[in-house]
């Protein structure tokens, strides 16, 4: 196993950055801000970028708390890639992360000035910070619904990409979103509605406490957001908010594992006991 480093100060453009390299040098996965990112989905992780201060979104991007480390290192095992890209603010982070999970020392750093002009770290420093705008480098996916459109908002940025069809003459347009860029190493997904409904019933039924989940609604009319809105029935004598927080935190983790999306909201409603 060999790992590269991809290093640039914050909000520099790096995540928007990683899947471009990975085409380019065939790296198979990507630690990034807390999260192992293989076969175009989050494998294991959380990430710093949920994280509700400073601190703590350090702590989740060079991994410290031992539970978090012990699966990503577990699942970086199992999947064993050839090549990681290992995404950090320093040398000295990368070489941290690399230490804490187990990994060789780096065999190459790229630093985000030579892969990028300023003008482009300008525009993405402007998005993180102006706009509050954050990518994650695995593929959008798209609920299939007449034609509903993306699931993420999308953010226009021009890059030239060497002999990529170009725009108006011009630069080529190369389209991403906020959160999770819109292309993948193989192309675009899309998901039904009703495949996230199963999600849901099946985890949701197997949650201790739960004895049948009745509906399952999907909202992502927002652009940027997916809800889900559940009705179920508890069994008598369980802690209906215990069991309905535990239900929405496995429906929420199960979700964005499986389909790559970006779960906002878990909405339970009990109604009635069994």
């Amino acid at each position: 196993m060999e790992t590269y480093g991809l290093s640039g100060k914050s909000g520099t453009g790096k995540s928007y950055q990683a899947i471009t390299l990975c085409r380019r040098y065939r790296f198979d996965a990507i630690l990034d801000d807390g999260l192992f990112i293989c076969d175009n989905r989050v494998a294991a992780g959380k990430s710093a970028k949920r994280q509700s201060t400073k601190i703590g979104a350090v702590k989740t991007a060079l991994f410290k708390e031992e539970e978090h480390c012990r699966q990503v290192r577990e699942a970086i095992a199992e999947m064993k890639p050839a090549k990681i890209l290992v995404l950090g603010t320093s040398d000295e982070m990368i070489s941290r992360i690399c230490e804490r999970l187990a990994l060789p020392q780096p065999k190459k750093i790229i630093y985000i000035e030579d892969i990028t002009t300023e003008e482009e770290r300008n525009t993405a420093y402007h998005q993180r910070y102006d706009l509050g705008r954050h990518i994650i480098p695995v593929p959008t996916m798209q609920v299939k619904r007449q034609f509903s459109g993306y699931m993420l908002y999308p953010i226009r940025m021009f890059k030239n990409f060497g002999n990529n069809t170009r725009v108006s003459g011009e630069r080529p347009l190369a389209e991403k979103t906020v959160v999770r860029p819109t292309y993948s190493y193989m192309g675009s997904f899309t998901i039904s509605d009703q495949v996230l409904r199963d999600i849901a019933e099946q985890v949701g039924e197997d949650t201790e406490g739960v004895s049948d989940v009745t509906k399952v609604y999907i909202d992502s009319n927002d652009a940027s957001e997916l809800a889900l809105w559940i009705q179920v029935y508890m069994n008598y004598g369980v802690s209906l908010i215990e069991a309905a927080r535990k239900m929405q935190q496995n429906i929420r983790r199960k979700t964005e594992q499986m389909t790559a999306f970006h779960v906002n909201a878990v909405h339970v409603e009990v109604k009635g006991l069994k």
